[in-house]
Formats: C-alpha cells, structure tokens, sequence
C-alpha cells in the first residue's frame, strides 16, 4: 500500500511540474485536432481545420478598427435602408412576396449591416437587422425554398440566397436561434431534389458555388445530417472549374476574389490535396500575370484583360473585401501565415483609400497608381465605361452593398479558437475577446493593446477565474525578423521564424501578460514585369506619394453611374459625389541603388490621431522623406489616366526633390508603384 501511494504521488507531482512549465516554441501551423470540445468541431469524415472563427459578439473591437466600425455606422452602412432604392421597404421582394426589388442588394447589405450591429452590440441596429430576417424565416416555402423567386426559364437562380444563408449563420451564432438551423435544413432538403441540369447554371451562381458549399458545411458540422455531404458533392459539380491548372473558368475580379478558395473548401469533405494546391495555385496565377503591383489586390477593373497588368489598372471595392473574407476562410483552413499577410496587406493598403474618409461614399475601382478620382468615363482605359473613379454613395449597386462586409468580418477573425482547445492571433488589432478554453472548458478573457501595423508593439493580457492550460499560437509576420516574444516581462529565448507562429503552452493565470515586438525595417520590393518599378514598404504598410488633393463636391444624383436608385425622400445633398483632383506634381522616380540600399529614406514619426483615424494625409502617424525625380514624359494620357510606367530608361531630372510617402491606405490619390532611377 505504502509502495502504491509513493508511486501515485510521484506521479502527481510529475504532472504537476509537467503543467506548471511552460512550453514555448515556434510551429508551422496550429495542430488540426479532431478533439476540440470549446466550440463547433469539423465532424467526421471532414477534415479538420486547425482555426475556427468564434462566434460574432465575442471580440470587442477597439482602437483604430473599432473607429472603421463607427464610422461605417454612422456613415453609408449605417444609412444606406434610408436611401438605397434597393432597400426601400416597400414591395421590397425580401418582404413581400412578389416584390419586384432587392434581389442580391438587402442580403449583400445586411451581411456586414448585421455583423456590425453583432460587433458593436447596438441594440437599435440589431432590431432593424431583425425586422428582415424575420421577414426571411417567415418566407419559407412548404417545398423549403425561401426569399423572392427568381427563374432563368425552367432554372432557379439562388445566388442571393447564397448570400442571405451568411446572413443567418451570423444571426444564429449571435441569438442561438433554432429556426435558423430548421430553415437551412429544409432550404438545403430541397436544392438536393434539383436535377443538375438545372441546378447552379446561372453565372453568379455558378461561379459562387463556394458560398452555397461553406454554408452546407457549417449546418453539417452543427447537425451531422449525412444527406448534407451528398450535397456538398453535387454543388461541388456543379460549381464552375475553379482547379485548373493554367486559367480559371471567369476572369471577373470579383468572382476571383471570392471563388478562388471554392476547391480548399471541398478539400474538408474529400480529403484530395489537389484541391487544396488548386486555392493556392489560384492565387499565384493571377497575381504571377495581373498581381505585380503593391496592395495585395490585382488589375481586373472589371474583367483581367491581357496586356493590361500596369498598377494603375484598378479593382472593385467588392473584389477588396472578398480577397479580405477568403483570405480570413483560407487563413483557418489551412493556419498558413500567408493568408494573413495578404489580408492584412489589402486591409492597410488598399481598403480604407476605397471610401471617403467619414465613410459616406465609396469608389467603385481604387487603383494602386491612381492621380484622378472623377466622373469622367475612363473607358477603354479601364474597362467599365461610366462615372467609376468618382467617390460616390452609388458607386455601383454592388459595391454600395456588399462593401459593408470589409471590417466588421476583419474584427470578426482578431482572435481565433484552434482545433486543440486553444486561442489564436493571426492578425493583429486591439481588441477584448471573451472565450472558452482548455480541457476545462473555462471562460477567459483575452485583451490586445496595440496600434499596428502603425507601432511595433502588440501587449496582450489575460484575465481568468482560476487557473487555466491551453495553447496560444500568436503568428509572426513574414516581415518580421529578429521578432521578440515576452512573457510576464521576460524576454523569451525562443528564435522568430517569420511566416510560423509562436506557441505558448502553460498554466496561465489571471494576469498574466505577453508581449510581442515586430521590429518594423524599410524595403523595397522591385515590380520586375512591371518595368522594374518598385514600392516602398514599412513592416506591413506600404507606402505612397503624398499628393496635394483637391476635393470637389457635387450632387449625387446627377453623378450617379447608371444602375444607381436613390428612394424617393432620400437626402441627396447629406450623401454628396467627391471628385479628386491632383494639385502637386505626381510623375515622380525613386532612386534606387543596385542593391536596393536606403540610406535616402527617412522615417518620421507623428502624433496619433486623436480620433484614432489614420488613414487620411493629414492624420497619418508614419511618413517617409526621400528624394524624387521628375519624369516629363509621364503624364496623363488620352483616357484621362495616369500615363502607364515610363521605359527604366525614361529621361528624368537631373536635379533631385524632396518628396514624402504617406501610408498607401491613407492615399486617396496615390503613386504607390515607382518609376526607378538606379544609381
């Protein structure tokens, strides 16, 4: 008896000093297990994905990303039912059956509008959100079919209700209400008696299958409903090719950003790693042809059109925040860093230059090389032939809607739940997460301080009932060499890997504090089949010519592009057209030594914005001072465009001037890929 208590003690003691140590080291990825218990696991036979999202309410954002919500709120997110034809109540086809409006432009709307009301926790905003998904629940068929009805002939097209199923998911997630699992269960009952024939065959639909598929598996791995995986099947088959090797089905741009990651998400049900290569194969292909540009985004202002690769080819607003929510998917997937950095890279330096800086207007196309925001039609030197470069509140039905999705989805992903009962931070804001963790199950809450990516430092402190062991992957960016990891103030002995993640395994308790240190360098990335052009960049921020802009207010309505509807008691005058007009020179080459040295560039440190905005000219924290040369040759040119890059040879100046960089995001007008002059 005595032998058998001595070994029962050794052992709790072996135990005990096993969990009080702390396990520190640098992974690859989080572990996919297959036993998480905090939150909705990925049932068998799925694969299992190492992230998941916690459900929306659970972060509070704060600092700089919490602004861009306010803002979205009281600006167009937040008004757009009260002027937006589209979202007029009346006869409104998500209201009344037969309605004759509002087709993909309320679920596109309410997809960012509700999450936003989740995020802020507005209780007016959550009640408007809930007057129409009520509204939706209540339209259910017997059939199973729900929403307004619209038929190419014999075939049903469903792409909006594809959208409108996100729109649930997130309410389900906030509310727990069950009518949502009941209505996507007879929703997806009755698109498995469609014959393939007639089922996914128009085009948005077809493209966007990927949508319909993610939602078929977020129901499967809350209900186990087995019929759910045939159906993952047939949408799988019927969705456009998306695993080609050399091209895709559809080079429209949004359609790329959004469906590029449709074979990574039918990996978790068959388990074929060619579908998983096919998502990243996606991604380079188009960024190795169209992408050779700075901001994570590529040239596609409409349609990719060969030949047509300079940065100042542009992108859509809605291609912008769908890169953003494929890239937050495939970051869970798969855990790779690199989704994250490009989310980031097209969060700090392409989004915020997309809308006005109260957020009341957008622009249909942003482009990386940009030195004119009009009215003007700029085709055929973008491809949309209308008023699509102006900041307007109805750039485009599409992107006046959809957009609303961008940042709330973003703060949605600040912190991540992993498979193996952990926590996650893959990408960086501040924010407080309540959430469960651990074997034990327990509550905590997790709090980020930081203003990255405009500061190196990010401090994350942990307030628990009790003591707790879980894991917490925290990612180095690939940027970030000579990273430092701090643990209750000690400096951790533990080499950065960028691109992997540090794992910190331990008892935590209340209190506890890490630290992480991003020492944030000056590069140059050299565009080699864009004329060797080159961008600057600071850590994750890229960065811009400051030009002098010149705003110019003027009336909406009769600026509008052609699809735009305003309700009839709409305000114009509150929602104003701006146009942007360059009033400093812009044609500027960087010098540029043959080994890429910037002993010419210069940082320089402003105040924070006291209203933690930072991506105006003038409120930007981070500016860069180097020299300039002129370039004669490199103008404007017949469509009213900046002038493609001038030849490496191009004639300049011989006398340098002093110029400054200001964050690419913060650039409404923007030389943001350089002309060089080697040296």
């Amino acid at each position: 008896m005595k032998k058998f208590l001595s070994i029962f003690i050794f052992q709790m003691l072996c135990l005990t000093i096993c969990i009080a140590s702390d396990d520190i080291r640098v992974v690859e990825k989080p572990a996919s297990s297959p036993t998480q218990s905090c939150y909705t696991p990925w049932r068998a036979p799925l694969k299992t994905a190492p992230m998941s999202k916690l459900p929306v309410g659970s972060i509070d954002p704060q600092g700089w990303v919490r602004r861009m919500l306010l803002l979205q709120r009281d600006g167009l997110t937040g008004h757009l039912d009260e002027i937006s034809a589209w979202l007029n109540k009346e006869n409104n086809a998500w209201l009344t059956a037969g309605g004759d409006h509002g087709w993909e432009e309320v679920p596109y709307w309410l997809k960012g509008y509700g999450d936003l009301a989740y995020l802020l926790h507005d209780k007016t905003m959550t009640e408007k959100a809930k007057v129409w998904i009520e509204s939706v629940l209540k339209s259910q068929r017997a059939d199973g079919f729900f929403g307004p009805e619209n038929k190419r002939g014999d075939k049903p097209e469903l792409w909006a209700q594809m959208i409108m199923l996100w729109v649930l998911q997130s309410y389900y997630e906030y509310t727990g209400d069950a009518r949502v699992i009941d209505l996507m269960t007879r929703y997806f009952a009755w698109e498995s008696t469609l014959p393939d024939e007639v089922f996914l065959e128009d085009y948005w639909e077809n493209s966007r299958g990927g949508d319909n598929l993610w939602s078929v598996l977020w129901l499967y791995n809350r209900t186990g409903d087995a019929s759910l995986l045939e159906l993952a099947e047939k949408i799988h088959r019927n969705t456009a090719n998306w695993h080609q090797d050399t091209t895709l089905p559809n080079w429209h741009n949004v359609n790329i950003a959004q469906c590029f990651r449709e074979p990574a998400i039918y990996y978790m049900v068959s388990g074929d790693e060619s579908m998983l290569h096919a998502a990243y194969n996606n991604q380079r292909l188009v960024r190795r042809i169209f992408g050779q540009v700075p901001g994570g985004m590529f040239g596609s202002d409409e349609n990719c059109r060969l030949g047509y690769i300079d940065p100042r080819q542009c992108v859509e607003t809605c291609g912008m925040v769908e890169q953003m929510a494929s890239d937050e998917i495939m970051l869970c997937l798969t855990g790779d860093t690199q989704w994250a950095d490009n989310c980031e890279d097209v969060a700090f330096n392409s989004y915020p230059a997309a809308v006005m800086p109260d957020f009341r207007a957008l622009r249909y196309l942003t482009g990386p090389n940009m030195v004119v925001s009009d009215t003007r039609n700029h085709a055929p030197g973008i491809q949309n032939e209308g008023p699509f470069l102006a900041m307007n509140p109805f750039s485009s039905r599409c992107c006046q809607h959809n957009h609303a999705q961008g940042w709330p989805y973003y703060a949605e992903h600040l912190v991540l739940s992993t498979s193996d009962d952990g926590a996650a931070i893959a990408l960086y804001g501040a924010n407080t997460t309540t959430m469960t963790v651990g074997a034990e199950k327990k509550k905590i809450v997790l709090t980020e301080e930081t203003r990255y990516p405009f500061e190196e430092d990010v401090r994350l402190t942990l307030k628990t009932k009790g003591n707790v062991t879980f894991p917490l992957y925290l990612r180095i960016p690939s940027w970030a060499s000579g990273c430092q990891l701090y643990l209750n103030g000690e400096l951790q002995a533990v080499e950065a890997v960028p691109g992997h993640y540090y794992r910190i395994e331990r008892r935590w308790k209340n209190g506890d504090s890490v630290q992480l240190h991003f020492p944030m360098r000056l590069s140059l990335r050299e565009w080699v089949l864009n004329k060797h052009s080159v961008s600057v960049d600071y850590g994750p921020l890229t960065f811009s010519l400051l030009i002098k802009e010149r705003y110019v207010r003027k009336d909406s309505r009769s600026t509008a592009i052609f699809d735009s509807s305003w309700q009839e008691n709409a305000d114009a005058s509150q929602w104003p057209t701006t146009e942007i007009y360059a009033d400093s020179p812009w044609n500027y080459a960087l010098s540029v030594s043959p080994n890429l040295e910037l002993s010419t560039y210069e940082i320089e440190r402003l105040d924070w914005p006291s209203d933690d905005y930072p991506f105006t000219a003038e409120s930007a924290p981070i500016r860069i001072k180097t020299i300039g040369f002129e370039i004669p040759s490199w103008k404007t040119d017949a469509y009213g465009l900046c002038g493609i890059l001038p030849d490496e040879d191009a004639v300049h100046t011989q006398s340098s001037t002093p110029v400054t960089l200001i964050p690419m995001g913060a650039a409404r007008l923007r030389i943001s890929a350089f002309p060089s002059v080697r040296r």
